[in-house]
């Protein structure tokens, strides 16, 4: 990988196997993952898992999200991860399903030191509305889902520019550059300020090719097609 770049690599996924071969590699610095990428995996016991992917991932930051809609029972499953361990960062929907607003949640626990993860993020209102909700002292991370907001269409680097400077006034909050659709998507992260970016597996085995000639990628390139030609046996 460039050695120029910033950001923290975090893997973003639900396969427990897959997590401690991220952390063996050296490459990523966190863990990230959803109830859609559990069901994904086939997970029924969600502490079970969670447990699993903490002795994996091994003191490495990882965030578990709360699935509830309703924010009492948001805040008692909240506190319930949190004692998991130091590494857990909880992630709070932005809103529920009827779309109310979670911040007072969001003060509540960061208030009282729960290290929050505040997901599903895709406008600078709701990321000002964050920023202004966490406390001073406790570590958060700002998920902004920049790949969401480019398949709608729009370009996300400039509205995701404009976070980094909002998420900046709290010290201890991180922006992070969530669903990214290709490698590019890491290096317009590091660009725009963001300091940590969720990557799936498919996106960490392009890392080598970071900066790689373009002249050799066009080689392989053909070299593949050549050799996939010759393998199906095509004649004419």
């Amino acid at each position: 990988m460039a050695p120029n770049l910033r950001i923290a690599l975090y893997a973003d996924g639900a396969d427990v196997r897959e997590m401690a071969a991220a952390r063996e590699n050296g490459i990523v610095r966190g863990f990230t993952t959803n109830p859609t990428l559990m069901r994904k995996s086939g997970i029924s016991d969600y502490e079970a898992f969670a447990r699993e992917a903490l002795d994996a991932t091994k003191g490495m930051p990882i965030s578990f999200e709360v699935f509830a809609d309703e924010f009492d029972e948001m805040e008692r499953q909240a506190r319930l991860i949190a004692t998991w361990g130091e590494a857990v960062f909880v992630k709070i929907p932005i809103t529920n399903t009827k779309q109310e607003s979670s911040i007072p949640l969001i003060a509540r626990l960061s208030s009282s030191g729960v290290k929050l993860n505040i997901t599903a993020i895709l406008t600078l209102d709701q990321v000002r509305e964050v920023v202004d909700a966490v406390d001073v002292n406790t570590p958060a991370i700002v998920s902004v889902f920049a790949g969401r907001i480019a398949d709608t269409g729009r370009d996300p680097v400039p509205l995701m520019r404009e976070a980094a400077e909002i998420v900046s006034r709290k010290p201890q909050a991180q922006l992070l550059w969530a669903s990214p659709r290709e490698l590019l998507n890491v290096i317009q992260a590091d660009e725009a300020g963001c300091h940590i970016i969720t990557v799936t597996g498919d996106i960490l085995k392009k890392l080598s090719m970071v900066g790689k000639p373009l002249d050799e990628l066009s080689l392989d390139t053909v070299k593949m097609f050549y050799n996939d030609a010759a393998a199906a046996g095509f004649r004419l």
